[in-house]
């Protein structure tokens, strides 16, 4: 059901206080200007409820009112016009019309577009309410702070005189509001365009006379907390006379050059956002350029909320050449429209292809409330068709392009291949050694033979990181015209997701500080993983980018110990994000476990890496037969244990590790004994002498929970000097939440919503391993780029932190419906890694990466099965798509010129009811043929 709640009705502010009797003038000004008919008519009287009075309440005096109302709409004068009209003094007319110039009831120009003006006096005009005075006021430089009703008003005025008009406004918008404009550089040569449709040419036409102003309806969203997080400032462009008003009369404005406003584009197109051009004068003029951020832009949202592309539009249109496309996703997330979707590419079982659907129009039935799309900025983020898309993609927790750095790769593009993966991971050579390869467990070629080798692939495109001549550093992309944003931030935790988390908020313009207890960054990544299967050299190469973007480092520094959250606000801190991690191992619980030479692998590992004197002797234990474990018994090994092994609960082929992990575990001689858990530790003297085990007969119950079931009867015993548990992780709190609200739950992990991470403390969120309970490093690296999505909306006033926020929810399409076409693609097998024995026992990786020609045959093993699928009802052709795409595979097309049609405001009657004609005819002859 339509919630019309949300969105219909006058919507009066509480923050308006007015106990008075109705002002008549306001009223009369109020009816005059508005375009709805009824109010405009006189069928229904505005009342002091309405937006257009209790606006104009607040931005001028009844003289003033009385005085516009004697201009009539749209209508130019003179001063000496105006002034003879008044019967005023001079004096007294120059004040009244210079004040309702600043609040936006009237405008000027000099122009002469029509003939009417030939000595080019300068002229005044009484606006629309939109596109005009909801602006203006908007635009003013403290309006909004001394009235901050005006951002509601401006929003109503762009909604009420159109809810039902819409539907029937013929494509190019017959006047009405504002009107897409491509991407000048996503118009292909080949098409063939007209001036109207380019940047460019409107440039060209206000030679000199720009001006970068404040962008309304970032400012008016705010006024009711449902702001975007962009600053608002020099998002709008105004052109010609309308540069000058900015200027003048405190809008915030200041003339900019034309190579100003260029890069003030191309910032735009670098933030998905989208150009607009004011559509009310026909194609002769135009007033501002616009740069629409879908989450809060009016203009757009008249299209998108009633469900009528046509009304905004460009005349184009994108389309997907599915054999280039590879599914990366990045026009899927920047699609204002939400027009592009993730699909396939294999056919079904039976040979079909996978119908999508296209949403309805207008123009093919009948069209009413229930059409609207009310949470169209929530819908349009839905990223992949309910079909399903490439598994890869899907299963991975970052969500990486894996089919996109695959393609870039089989063509040598090794430096194009990492930036992709780096927009959805800051550390691919550390996850090309350490990842728990999910990617490859889904891999739509295992279904065939064996999955594609993509972490070895991805650590060979890592390889050139590490190199500082090569090494990738992002532009940093900020919704911010002018400098970087200057909130502080603090990141309490400096392992994956702490620095992910701070990469992410460095390339949005921020320098975040990260707080670590240890001496040195990266957390588990250098404490707890050992040498040989994660070299520190790595890590610390990946970290020194996220110096380059400057993140600032405290190491050091235990956060409530040396410095508290409350200590920090003091020093101007504005948001936190925790990501401690899970630092302990906790206890074995079973008999004789305070035994000397029991120990935690957590523990182990950090006395380890971090230079501690370890020395093992005689037969080591392991518990555990995850990766943690096998990292622990390899460590054993290289220490000097004569022995080593290792006793997993699950069953040798079910053991969590894997089996490459297992493998290894084997080459270094260690032994592993699966389908066993401990319950007791043999003492002599105090020190471990053996520890006991019985058999388990499974570990979770039907449900998957886990319920570990055992036969007493069945038990061994294993002789051994030492015993390393890796049975859990978990936190660590120490005083860092002392003064805060934060909650935990009952496993000591912390309380946060799903989605934003914000914890009961609303300027703390949350990540990693604290959040989730015990997973791996892909996982943190994942949850550290939400927790920046929300620390910047959340530092920034005002602002949402979930509306339009892209939610990263992908469905893997049926891989049991599906044909492959067995001499499309290379059936040679899986390609694998070879070893350095020179290195083996050592703290060396005794790993062999991929060669290049390894690569070249590893990547044409793909089947390239994902696609983007573009729904061309939906599509406003704006050429955002394209900026996105670095594969050729998104273009746009010229397939609706009629789009293209500008034409003044004063005909859009002409236009619109010829129009709503034809569609009801043409809607009444498609509902009898179907």
């Amino acid at each position: 059901m339509i919630n019309y709640d949300k969105i219909s009705g006058n919507k009066k502010p509480e923050c308006v206080k007015d106990d008075g009797p109705i002002r008549e003038p306001i009223v009369k000004l109020a009816k005059m200007i508005t375009d709805r008919p009824a109010q405009h008519l006189g069928l229904k009287k505005i009342t002091k409820d309405d937006p257009e009075y209790w606006g104009l309440a607040a931005l001028i005096s009844d003289e003033e009112a009385e005085l516009a109302s004697k201009l009539g709409v749209r209508k130019p004068k003179t001063f000496e016009e105006i002034h003879k009209l008044s019967g005023m003094s001079e004096e007294h007319c120059r004040k009244l019309i210079d004040h309702m110039s600043e609040q936006g009831i009237l405008e000027y120009n000099w122009e002469n577009l029509d003939g009417t003006n030939p000595k080019n006096e300068k002229r005044y005009i009484v606006p629309m309410f939109v596109p005009g005075v909801g602006e203006f006021a908007a635009m003013h430089e403290t309006n909004m702070s001394e009235h901050p009703e005006l951002g509601r008003f401006f929003e109503r005025m762009t909604f009420l005189p159109l809810e039902n008009v819409t539907k029937i406004v013929p494509p190019g918008g017959a006047g009405v509001g504002m009107h897409v404009i491509p991407v000048e550089q996503a118009i292909s040569m080949e098409e063939t365009s007209i001036s109207v449709e380019h940047i460019s040419h409107w440039l060209q036409k206000y030679e000199g006379k720009y001006a970068a102003s404040p962008c309304s309806c970032r400012k008016s969203n705010c006024s009711y907390d449902e702001g975007c997080a962009d600053d608002f400032n020099d998002w709008c462009i105004a052109v010609g006379d309308m540069a000058d008003y900015v200027v003048e009369t405190k809008k915030g404005g200041r003339y900019i050059s034309k190579e100003e406003a260029l890069e003030i584009f191309k910032k735009a197109e670098d933030n998905g956002f989208v150009h607009q051009i004011t559509n009310i004068d026909g194609e002769q003029k135009i007033f501002a350029i616009c740069n629409c951020n879908v989450n809060v832009c009016y203009a757009l949202r008249t299209s998108q909320l009633f469900n009528t592309p046509n009304m905004s539009r460009s005349s184009y249109v994108a389309r997907v050449k599915k054999e280039n496309c590879v599914a990366c996703g990045r026009c899927v997330e920047y699609c204002p429209a939400g027009a592009v979707k993730l699909g396939q590419k294999l056919c079904k079982a039976d040979g079909s292809e996978v119908k999508y659907p296209k949403s309805s129009m207008p123009s093919l039935e009948k069209w009413g409330s229930e059409k609207w799309d009310i949470d169209y900025r929530d819908n349009n983020r839905i990223n992949c068709y309910e079909t399903g898309t490439a598994p890869c993609k899907t299963a991975c927790p970052a969500h990486i392009a894996v089919q996109g750095y695959l393609r870039l790769a089989a063509q040598g593009k090794y430096k194009e291949a990492l930036e992709l993966i780096k927009r959805e991971n800051p550390f691919p050579a550390v996850c090309g050694r350490i990842c728990n390869r999910r990617c490859e467990d889904a891999c739509t070629r295992g279904n065939i033979d064996q999955a594609v080798a993509i972490d070895e692939v991805k650590r060979f495109i890592a390889q050139q990181d590490l190199d500082s001549d090569r090494r990738f550093v992002p532009d940093k992309v900020i919704p911010k015209v002018c400098g970087e944003f200057e909130e502080k931030i603090a990141i309490i935790g400096g392992g994956p997701a702490g620095l992910s988390c701070a990469y992410y908020l460095a390339i949005k313009g921020y320098s975040p500080t990260i707080f670590e207890k240890e001496r040195r960054m990266g957390g588990m990544l250098t404490n707890g993983i050992p040498s040989f299967r994660l070299e520190k050299d790595v890590v610390e190469a990946e970290i020194d980018v996220l110096k380059e973007l400057g993140v600032q480092f405290r190491c050091g520094v235990e956060v409530g110990r040396d410095i508290t959250i409350p200590e920090l606000r003091e020093q101007g801190f504005k948001g936190f994000y925790l990501a401690v991690g899970l630092q302990s191992g906790g206890e074995l619980d079973i008999s004789g476990a305070d035994a000397n030479g029991i120990i935690s692998g957590i523990d182990f590992m950090r006395r380890v890496n971090l230079g501690d004197a370890v020395e093992l002797k005689g037969r080591v234990v392991v518990i555990g037969g995850g990766n943690i474990a096998c990292d622990v018994a390899r460590t054993a090994i290289r220490l000097g244990a004569d022995a080593v092994d290792m006793y997993s609960l699950e069953e040798y082929e079910k053991m969590p590790c894997g089996e490459e992990d297992r493998s290894e575990c084997e080459r270094d001689g260690i032994t592993i004994h699966g389908g066993w858990g401990p319950i007791s530790v043999s003492k002599n003297e105090g020190n471990c002498e053996a520890i006991s085990f019985r058999k388990c007969l499974r570990v979770r119950d039907d449900e998957g929970r886990f319920a570990p079931k055992f036969d007493d009867n069945d038990r061994v015993t294993a002789k051994c000097k030492a015993v390393i548990y890796c049975i859990g992780q978990k936190v660590e709190w120490g005083e860092i939440l002392e003064g805060t609200d934060v909650e935990l739950n009952a496993n000591g992990t912390v309380k946060a919503d799903p989605i934003t991470y914000q914890t009961d403390e609303p300027d703390i969120f949350v990540g990693g391993d604290v959040y989730t309970g015990q997973k791996f490093a892909i996982d943190a690296i994942a949850a550290g780029k939400e927790g920046a999505v929300s620390l910047h909306r959340f530092v920034q006033p005002r602002s949402s932190l979930t509306i339009g926020r892209y939610r990263r929810n992908f469905v893997e399409f049926n891989k049991k419906d599906m044909s492959v076409n067995e001499e499309s693609f290379d059936n040679s097998p899986r390609e694998r890694i070879g070893y350095n024995e020179a290195l083996a026992r050592t703290f060396k990786d005794e790993r062999i990466s991929f060669t290049e020609e390894q690569v070249k045959k590893e990547t044409s093993r793909c089947l390239s099965c994902g696609a983007s699928i573009v729904d061309e009802n939906k599509c406003i052709g704006c050429g955002v798509c394209t900026t996105k795409c670095g594969f050729d595979a998104i273009k746009l097309y010229r397939e609706h010129p009629e789009c293209s049609n500008m034409v003044p405001s004063e005909e859009k009657m002409r236009h619109i009811i010829p129009y709503a004609i034809k569609q009801a005819v043409r809607v009444k002859i498609a509902g009898k043929k179907g």
